[in-house]
């Protein structure tokens, strides 16, 4: 049997041919379903078939060998095909094997994902056997082929080269470059950006945009230099300019943005209709916004809207799968198809009550089977954070010169510097905090103070950041010290230190940036840091996706980087970082 469905071998074809024609048996039969034709846009009833990971015949007839074969009489329920995140950042916090037990047990079965931490983190060739051999379990998984690191890194020409990129572009598992969050800089010339889409397209595969806010203008101009989607659409108005400009519309609902009801409602306004150019996307959420659901959570708000069931669930499975081609494959209840299955007891209630993933049961009426082995990721080089080096008070030194101030969440801007920094602790009656870069190696730090993050934090350290180094903040020095020293110590997490004494971690083994918990663990996790945070005064909606945007340079206004401390719209490095 392979398990690499994107290569069915002859014999394996063979085997399905021979259920059909009575020679063999089917491993499971679910009788009388009232399942998703997608085709026809329509519910219909049918047996369906399933040989292995396979659905390998759908219609009225029963098989006539049923030695050893699962019949299920599902008579009054609902199939539709397993969803499909198109848009996933699997690193966040969990790593893409607990994200993908999480989520399939809520329906979710296929994941499109971000390769930026495999990118940062391993050679080419070891990121490119990981995202082949993560399909050795029950979920199905694709990847992007990112065009840079969103941030200034010391090597980033080396990282992103043509040479790397090529090879990337050339696994049946990378299905799409992007997402393209560089499109200023193609728009004013870079011809080495729009070269990669040119690969990309040679390669026939899709390009994934990243354009808030974006004009008509620069969306058409997006559009002819080769982007096919965009998932930034704020607003009804956004998105249905988006559908207007023949672009493929990914709606948002995400720990940032979870806006997706008012979008809804803003585009039937506005006189949506057909939803077929529309598919969903939770955007790599931090596992607290899951609690209530994954891809199903979507599918629930869309039913609240008004939005008929087929349409719902089409977004979250056969629209995706055309979109990218892969409807031969997936997202259609129909011969031939990987056997992702959802088995519903009602249109209006998409968190199934049984799922299957090729063809294994994820979820049996409502009891979630338990997860596999854990994935060998320190086979493949993300094993525990090694930080063979130390810091001292003296690498605590910081100037007066211009610092960074959060408006948001995500977004930062400069400001000038008032206090004297270089005291060993800062007042806790204002919201400035000493704030570090420091790289993972050792070999340098950038220092310069941040406001807005909270008035209260004495002590704070993470491994988990966009490119893998370390931040700290905080009030104390000596406290920021000891945070660090405990992410050390845990080879690799997050740490809230007040007073010497530890408050809230999150232990980050695999490659300081994943956890090995499961989601369910992590969400309480999470909350309980946030909590922690939100208590001394922490003001936005999500401290870990800050964590991992301080270093983003495709966001404005001024971002703390490897190179130092960067003005994203002039495009210079202001304050360079210090060797150490």
């Amino acid at each position: 049997m392979s398990n690499q469905f994107l290569f069915w071998s002859k014999a394996d074809l063979r085997r399905h041919q021979a259920v059909i024609l009575g020679e063999l048996a089917p491993s499971i039969v679910l009788q009388n379903a009232t399942y998703l034709n997608a085709a026809r846009h329509c519910w219909a009833k049918a047996n369906i078939w399933i040989y292995d990971n396979r659905i390998v015949y759908v219609g009225d007839k029963m098989p006539s060998h049923t030695n050893g074969t699962e019949i299920l009489d599902i008579d009054g329920k609902y199939v539709v095909p397993g969803y499909i995140e198109p848009h996933a950042h699997p690193f966040q916090l969990y790593n893409p094997q607990t994200l993908g037990h999480y989520a399939s047990a809520r329906g979710t079965t296929t994941f499109m994902c971000d390769n930026l931490m495999l990118f940062l983190s391993l050679p080419v060739t070891k990121a490119l056997t990981i995202m082949e051999d993560l399909n050795r379990l029950p979920f199905t998984y694709y990847w992007w082929c990112r065009y840079d690191s969103q941030s200034e890194l010391l090597n980033e020409d080396s990282l992103f080269s043509l040479s790397n990129i090529k090879k990337m572009l050339a696994s049946p598992y990378v299905i799409q470059g992007g997402e393209l969050t560089s499109w200023p800089k193609v728009l004013q010339g870079d011809d080495h950006i729009l070269h990669l889409m040119r690969e990309t397209r040679k390669a026939g595969k899709r390009i994934e945009g990243h354009l808030p806010g974006a004009s008509e203008k620069t969306l058409t101009q997006m559009a002819l230099l080769g982007v096919d989607c965009d998932h930034e659409a704020m607003t009804g108005e956004e998105a249905m300019m988006r559908l207007n400009l023949g672009l493929t519309t990914s709606l948002r609902y995400s720990s940032i943005r979870p806006d997706l009801s008012q979008i809804l409602k803003e585009m039937k306004e506005i006189g949506a209709a057909h939803f077929d150019r529309v598919i969903f996307t939770t955007d790599g959420s931090t596992p607290a916004f899951y609690e209530e659901g994954v891809t199903d959570k979507m599918i629930s708000i869309a039913l609240e809207e008004g939005i008929d069931p087929i349409d719902a669930y089409k977004m979250a499975s056969y629209n995706i799968a055309r979109y990218y081609g892969k409807e031969h494959i997936l997202g259609m209840v129909a011969p031939g198809r990987v056997a992702h299955l959802n088995i519903l007891d009602s249109v209006q209630h998409p968190n199934p009550e049984s799922v299957l993933a090729k063809g294994q049961w994820i979820k049996r009426d409502g009891e979630v089977m338990e997860a596999g082995a854990p994935f060998p990721w320190s086979d493949y080089g993300m094993g525990p954070l090694e930080l063979n080096w130390d810091l001292s008070l003296k690498d605590f030194q910081f100037s007066s010169l211009a610092g960074i101030e959060m408006v948001n969440s995500v977004i930062t801007k400069p400001y000038q510097i008032q206090l004297n920094p270089a005291e060993e602790k800062l007042d806790m009656e204002h919201d400035e905090c000493f704030f570090m870069l420091v790289d993972k190696k050792g070999k340098w730090r950038v220092n310069t103070l941040v406001k807005g993050f909270a008035k209260g934090v004495s002590g704070f350290a993470s491994s988990y950041s966009s490119t893998g180094d370390l931040l700290l903040i905080g009030k104390s020095k000596r406290d920021m010290l000891a945070a660090f020293n405990r992410v050390k110590e845990m080879k690799g997490g997050i740490v809230l230190v007040e007073d010497g004494e530890v408050i809230s971690e999150v232990k980050l083994p695999l490659g300081g940036g994943m956890s090995s918990s499961s989601v369910e663990e992590l969400i309480q996790e999470e909350k309980a840091l946030t909590s922690e945070l939100r208590k001394r005064g922490y003001p936005f909606e999500d401290p870990i996706y800050s964590l991992l945007f301080f270093s983003s340079t495709h966001l404005p206004y001024i971002r703390i980087t490897q190179l130092g401390i960067y003005d994203v719209k002039k495009k210079v490095i202001l304050f360079p970082s210090i060797m150490r």
